[in-house]
């Protein structure tokens, strides 16, 4: 199905696109100079350090300038973020608290919440992220990739693709607090006709994450004629969500059943040489460094056709080479990463194991056709009124603009 959905996606009497049902999305944050985040919180103080201890030319060359930004650029600060909005080059400022972000797909990393030194940092996206919402994050298509078509988050996406053409990133909800639904006008209302009650936000969102496909025009949301089929998907979707929220919103953080659970058998060197996978043993080994068991499925999982364990330990053991700031780094490996290691692990081998649950819920699509998007519109949710595309108009948070000036929304 997969392959005749992504060549017909654009067309009427194809599936939904994840656009045409979640209309209102972001691109990804450009930062503009990749030193503004890191997978570990002391390296981002030490680099604003340096940064802000140095003068003229050599700040100049720290900052890595670009056309949005240079040391000496004003800009408003982040919604709810106390922060300078004068350029940095006159007054830093106090350390910004760095928050937690969800860096490509599965991958949480750190991010200086400083707007002046970030290119495009997305304010709407900061409006919006509190302690309820969730964000679907679309992983950029690479014919042939294989991997899932999106993934969720209560972190702030950074919308990062491993490989291909960045997605977008689509909260659930267009204001703080769970109000709004991110939803087409009018879809609600079909959904609970055809499939009841159980077709709120979230349902759609467990949907989404159970079914959706890969494709050039983005994800394509097949859905089902039959009720049973939706409620089972719906089911599947929330099991995916739980376990890639990782214990966010009072869930519990995923584990696997004892016996099963993966543990580091040798110690991790402060600087593992590389990362290699025994499937014979289940074994992972870090340089000289040994975590079992590792399940295949861990191992073998990719968005975009990348592994996603190997792309997570190369962000953290990049060879000798960066330059400036960037290459201000953690001196050894921090036990932190050892359990994010260990998390990242149980969470891909959980998704693994749930796949081929999601493999046939997909074949049974094929079989059993529900809304196009020609009967979409033939129901008045197609097209979406401009207005569901466009944030909503929202100021919960003090915003100042640049150079403290009051920040027009």
């Amino acid at each position: 199905m997969a392959a005749r959905v992504a060549a017909g996606a654009g067309g009427g009497a194809a599936p939904p696109l994840l656009d045409d049902l979640m209309p209102w999305s972001v691109r990804p944050l450009r930062t503009g100079r990749s030193w503004v985040t890191a997978p570990d919180a002391a390296s981002l103080r030490a680099r604003w350090d340096l940064l802000a201890g140095a003068e003229g030319a050599e700040q100049e060359r720290l900052f890595r300038p670009s056309r949005s930004r240079t040391p000496l650029t004003p800009a408003a600060a982040l919604p709810g973020r106390p922060t300078g909005t004068g350029g940095f080059a006159r007054d830093p400022g106090p350390y910004p608290v760095p928050v937690r972000i969800l860096h490509g797909p599965f991958d949480e990393h750190w991010l200086i919440p400083d707007h002046r030194l970030i290119d495009a940092a997305r304010p709407e996206l900061w409006r919006v992220a509190d302690a309820h919402q969730l964000f679907a994050v679309e992983h950029g298509y690479v014919p042939r990739g294989g991997g899932p078509a999106l993934s969720v988050t209560a972190l702030l996406p950074d919308g990062h693709a491993p490989a291909g053409r960045p997605g977008r990133i689509r909260p659930l909800y267009r204001r703080p607090g769970a109000q709004e639904p991110n939803l087409a006008p009018g879809l609600p209302d079909l959904l609970r006709s055809r499939y009841g009650d159980a077709a709120g936000a979230e349902s759609v969102l467990a949907w989404t994450l159970a079914a959706a496909l890969p494709s050039a025009a983005g994800p394509v949301v097949p859905l089902p004629a039959d009720g049973a089929l939706w409620a089972e998907g719906v089911a599947l979707g929330r099991e995916l969500l739980r376990v890639q929220l990782r214990g966010a919103h009072g869930g519990e953080r995923p584990r696997l059943p004892g016996g099963r659970r993966p543990y580091v058998r040798a110690a991790i060197p402060p600087r593992p040489a590389g990362l290699d996978y025994d499937p014979a043993t289940g074994a992972l080994a870090l340089g000289t460094g040994r975590v079992s068991p590792v399940p295949a499925g861990a191992w073998e999982f990719r968005v975009n056709g990348m592994r996603m364990l190997e792309l997570w330990f190369a962000r953290r053991t990049a060879p000798d080479g960066a330059e400036g700031l960037a290459a201000v780094r953690a001196p050894g490996w921090p036990q932190e990463w050892t359990s994010e290691l260990l998390e990242l692990i149980t969470v891909l081998a959980l998704l693994g194991e749930l796949a081929p649950r999601q493999a046939a819920l997909r074949d049974r699509l094929d079989g059993d056709p529900g809304p196009t998007r020609d009967g979409l519109r033939g129901a008045g949710v197609l097209p979406v009124p401009a207005s569901a595309r466009r944030p909503a108009s929202v100021l919960d948070h003090h915003e100042e603009g640049p150079e403290g000036q009051f920040a027009l929304l």
